[in-house]
């Protein structure tokens, strides 16, 4: 009877209690991923299955084995473009995920805080000075890219870092680098500026083989830097008092964050161009949909996976036999989802 709870007339909570809780938050956030990714591949497979005439999942699969009459097309064709749409978004909802851990803040995005529009400065530079060849402006893009998420860092750390102050300085320096962006565009050649001008809309079109394969080598080289620092990640989510408490060395952990967040958006950057709205949105959406607490990795990578391969095959399809730059779609939905957000948070 000394176990027994007299006063409440039932027995004390058991130690095992929170850990069951623990392993169902687990198993649930576990089977959202998994839905999630399901649903990723069955829009990738469409995506697949589209171009100048749908072809049928048969011929497809197909394909994908290198056989049949389609095999060229689909192989060489469109599975580029396909997996660019799933690695990338994966990239961009990474991205999304650090900075919002950083900051925890919803509006902590790299397209919010100017990193998206630095590394289009980097690639706007190459373009407008040299040859733009792809290593060009992957470095152009990554230099510039690293350079302002410094600049910002440095700032929001005046007086002990903050996350608001993060923010708000980096919607400060993204309206005076897209202002530079912008006088750079209209300083260059006519040819030179209209293809800027188009580049800069975030765009996956005619991408090959020999343009993905490294950026996606770089991808997965950063998601696995990200997937060592997710558990002082999560530590460091938990406040500054507790995050030293338990040995995080907080400057440090926030610097290689920022180097690595910068690294994934820089990235896709340097290839389809700044495309927005993805990294703000997909780690919203993907914690509610996991029910999860914090801002998870895992959950930003793959629903940032699925908006964008879901946008890519929008943007084929709406207005065909025009093939609309993902980015346009990315830009529209995110405005709406920037709205539903501003007015949430200001409802609070």
């Amino acid at each position: 009877m000394s176990t027994i709870d007299q006063t409440a007339g039932r027995l004390p909570a058991s130690p095992v209690a929170p850990t069951r809780g623990v392993a169902a938050h687990r198993r649930r956030y576990v089977l959202a991923c998994g839905a999630i990714s399901v649903v990723a591949l069955a829009v990738a497979f469409a995506a697949l299955c589209h171009g100048t005439t749908w072809s049928s999942p048969g011929e497809t699969f197909a394909g994908i084995l290198g056989r049949g009459d389609k095999a060229f097309v689909i192989s060489e064709w469109r599975a580029p473009r396909v997996l660019a749409a799933l690695v990338f978004g994966a990239a961009l909802g990474l991205a999304g995920a650090v900075f919002q851990n950083l900051t925890r803040n919803p509006l902590g995005s790299p397209d919010i805080i100017g990193l998206d529009a630095g590394a289009w400065t980097g690639a706007l530079l190459v373009i407008t000075l040299a040859s733009a060849t792809p290593a060009l402006l992957a470095v152009g893009s990554v230099t510039t890219g690293v350079a302002t998420a410094l600049v910002v860092y440095a700032l929001s750390r005046q007086q002990g870092f903050s996350g608001l102050r993060l923010v708000v300085i980096g919607i400060a320096v993204n309206a005076m680098i897209v202002a530079l962006n912008q006088w750079i565009i209209l300083r260059s050649d006519l040819d030179v500026a209209i293809a800027a001008t188009a580049w800069s809309a975030g765009s996956l079109n005619g991408l090959d083989w020999s343009e993905v394969l490294l950026p996606f080598g770089v991808v997965a080289v950063l998601a696995v830097g990200l997937a060592l620092c997710s558990r002082t990640m999560h530590q460091a989510a938990l406040g500054d008092e507790v995050a030293v408490t338990t040995g995080v060395r907080l400057g440090r952990h926030r610097l290689v964050m920022v180097l690595l967040g910068v690294g994934c958006t820089a990235t896709v950057t340097a290839v389809a161009g700044p495309i927005v709205f993805v990294a703000l949105a997909a780690p919203q959406i993907g914690r509610r949909l996991t029910r999860s607490a914090g801002v998870p990795l895992a959950a930003a990578a793959v629903t940032g996976a699925l908006v964008l391969v879901a946008s890519d095959l929008l943007a084929q399809t709406l207005a065909k036999p025009i093939v609309l730059p993902v980015g346009v779609i990315t830009t529209a939905l995110g405005g709406l989802y920037l709205i539903w957000l501003l007015v949430k948070e200001v409802k609070r």
